[in-house]
């Protein structure tokens, strides 16, 4: 008999056989395939999600490489989720992915969307943040939220009423504006990323309440998280 690469989840309690059954019927976006969408979609393809859409319209650079994972030395050129889909059928072969080459805007935001159990926003510009949220918020989905600048990460999730607008309702000064053209550091990338990917599955199986509520923010040169609680009003 062929070996259950999902077996170690089906022994965790309170996931089983239904969560990971729950993981292969879930159809995830992941908008910006860059260093948060990279290890994100990498973790969720192998952990067994059904079928991913990833959208970006960016195609990969030299200077992209220390932190999106997905890409090697050959894939500079390529249109991010090209390259992405082709990197993902090698690991998890089993999973469904839909490469959209384009930029998620508030006009196409919702359509693009909807259909989606679960959204992760792994972009880098205030713009598409916002138009990711407010969609999320209009169609019902929740949505994993996270972000890097230099040596600080955040990540949380925000559904049950509560949006990015409640932490950013406009768009914050320039120094936290992107990090293109700014230092980020490669391995929070991946850190972050995948703990997007973790609140994923834990929203998709059912098994935890995640981090509806709260903030989590991150300094890499100390490595502690600490929590900020997140609600109507709340401000980063």
């Amino acid at each position: 008999m062929e070996a259950d690469a999902f077996v170690r989840h089906r022994a965790l309690p309170g996931l089983g056989a239904a969560g990971q059954d729950a993981l292969g019927d879930a159809r995830v976006a992941i908008v910006g395939v860059g260093g948060l969408g990279c290890p994100a979609a990498l973790y969720l393809a192998a952990a067994g999600v059904g079928g991913l859409t990833l959208v970006d319209a960016d195609h990969v650079s030299v200077t992209n490489l220390h932190r999106q994972v997905l890409f090697g030395p050959a894939d500079v050129g390529r249109a991010k989720v090209g390259a992405a889909r082709e990197a993902l059928a090698r690991v998890a072969p089993g999973t469904r992915v839909a490469a959209v080459e384009a930029r998620l805007g508030a006009a196409d935001a919702s359509a693009m969307l909807d259909g989606h159990d679960l959204v992760l926003d792994c972009t880098d510009t205030w713009p598409s943040r916002h138009a990711v949220a407010d969609a999320c918020a209009a169609l019902g989905i929740p949505l994993v939220w996270g972000a890097v600048q230099g040596w600080f990460g955040q990540v949380t999730v925000f559904s049950d009423g509560i949006t990015l607008r409640d932490l950013f309702p406009e768009e914050p000064p320039p120094e936290l504006a992107s990090c293109e053209g700014a230092g980020v550091l490669g391995p929070l990338c991946g850190q972050v990323g995948a703990a997007m990917a973790a609140q994923a599955v834990v929203l998709l199986t059912g098994v935890g309440p995640g981090l509806r509520g709260t903030l989590q923010v991150v300094d890499a040169r100390e490595g502690g998280w600490r929590s900020v609680p997140v609600g109507r009003g709340a401000r980063a």
